[in-house]
């Protein structure tokens, strides 16, 4: 029995999910394994486009054995406390021998020493200036690291799956785990992408795929997208089912729907309470008090907060920590417990192996009651389903989070 994990999103799942599950099995062995994804909010300050159940049975469906929750204030965090909210689950485990992630390099060791360029950059006067100048992270870390290595290092930094790659790698060496990183090479359609990967046999390029999947499968399973195209084609009803192997439903979830919800959460709200959400700092809540009185719109709000010292993604991470009440002190607790949605057979089975350090159950209701921490991280959960459930065409009752039953 070796069991990797992979820590993701899935939203939604597609050919190049399924790529990477089959990859981790046949180049590094694994026999089982377990996926730490986000629930119905997304890394990069969004809604998932479909609820965590609907990906959870995806996921199982192709591949994946266990699938465990990153709570809500981890995934919506940077990627360095996304990054070790869910290291932090997988540590707990006690049971997970690989961590299995893909990169636009393919290549571990690079990784690792990018990840050690980084963790000397952080540290240095020239890269904390930059920061104090008004330099967003990414921007200072990269101009700190081309001062002292060769360009292959900076450059690594500049690929989207590369970045959370190295983060993982530093959240494995900082709690001194037990687990070991791999890498899969990113193949087909670029992070975020608008264009469509080649189709073309895959057996021609991939021979470990020989007898892995039926020659009437190949041709669909190489045809790769991204999730951000596959979104705004699932937003615009068009045809995406080459470009997944599952069956979406026509029922979907988008943050448009939201927009009023927001503004009208961030009109009552004072500078003082804003400043509480994660990553607000340099006077930013007071950016966006001002702002959030002159727009109409979701757009219109990003456009007169944006600064060179903020990316977009994270103005609005911060944004929806707002609307769902997340606070810096919910962002910097570690997940309390760890929750399982759904599970096949062999997921009993890494659950057996298991010797968890943290609460596991499937229930919110059962884990609220373990500890302080355990209802304060369930409480904020609860909120953000009531919320994203009105993301939808028809939108959903209070509740679901407590009654809707894992995925078996």
């Amino acid at each position: 029995m070796k069991t990797a994990a992979i820590i993701c999103e899935y939203n939604p799942f597609h050919n190049g999910h399924k790529y990477h599950i089959e990859r981790t099995k046949n180049d590094f062995g694994a026999t089982h394994i377990v996926a730490v994804m986000s629930g119905n909010f997304t890394q990069r300050g969004d809604i998932a486009i479909f609820d965590k159940f609907t990906r959870t049975k995806m996921a199982l469906e192709n591949g994946i054995d266990l699938v465990l929750e990153l709570p809500v204030a981890a995934a919506l965090a940077s990627a360095q406390q996304f990054a070790a909210g869910a290291v932090h689950i997988l540590n707990s485990l006690n049971c997970i021998d690989l961590l299995s992630f893909g990169s636009e390099c393919g290549d571990i060791e690079l990784l690792k020493e990018t990840a050690g360029a980084a963790v000397f950059a952080e540290e240095s006067d020239e890269f904390l200036g930059m920061m104090r100048r008004g330099l967003t992270y990414p921007a200072a870390l990269v101009k700190t690291i081309e001062k002292y290595y060769e360009d292959v290092i900076p450059g690594t930094l500049a690929s989207p799956n590369n970045t959370l790659a190295i983060e993982y790698i530093k959240s494995l060496a900082d709690t001194g785990s037990s687990i070991t990183p791999v890498t899969i090479a990113r193949y087909g359609a670029a992070h975020d992408s608008d264009e469509t990967g080649p189709e073309r046999s895959l057996k021609k390029i991939h021979p470990y795929f020989q007898g892995l999947v039926p020659e009437e499968e190949v041709t669909e399973l190489l045809c790769t997208a991204s999730a951000s195209l596959l979104r705004k084609m699932i937003i615009k009803g068009e045809d995406a089912l080459k470009f997944t192997p599952c069956e979406f439903p026509a029922e979907y979830a988008c943050i448009s729907r939201l927009e009023t919800a927001i503004l009208y959460k961030l009109r009552t709200m004072s500078a003082v309470e804003i400043s509480k959400a994660p990553n607000v700092m340099h006077g930013l809540e007071n950016r966006i008090h001002k702002a959030v009185r002159a727009a109409r719109s979701l757009p219109e709000l990003m456009t007169l907060i944006k600064t060179k010292r903020y990316t977009l993604a994270r103005l609005r991470r911060i944004v929806l920590c707002c609307l769902l009440g997340i606070t810096k002190a919910d962002a910097k607790a570690k997940p309390a417990y760890i929750r399982i949605l759904g599970m096949n057979e062999k997921g009993r089975e890494i659950l057996a192996k298991a010797n968890p350090t943290l609460p596991v159950d499937a229930s919110l209701s059962a884990l609220m009651k373990k500890s302080d921490d355990c209802r304060k991280q369930a409480v904020l959960e609860i909120r953000s389903c009531d919320i994203y459930a009105l993301a939808f065409e028809k939108p959903k009752p209070c509740g679901l989070e407590l009654i809707t039953k894992p995925v078996i």
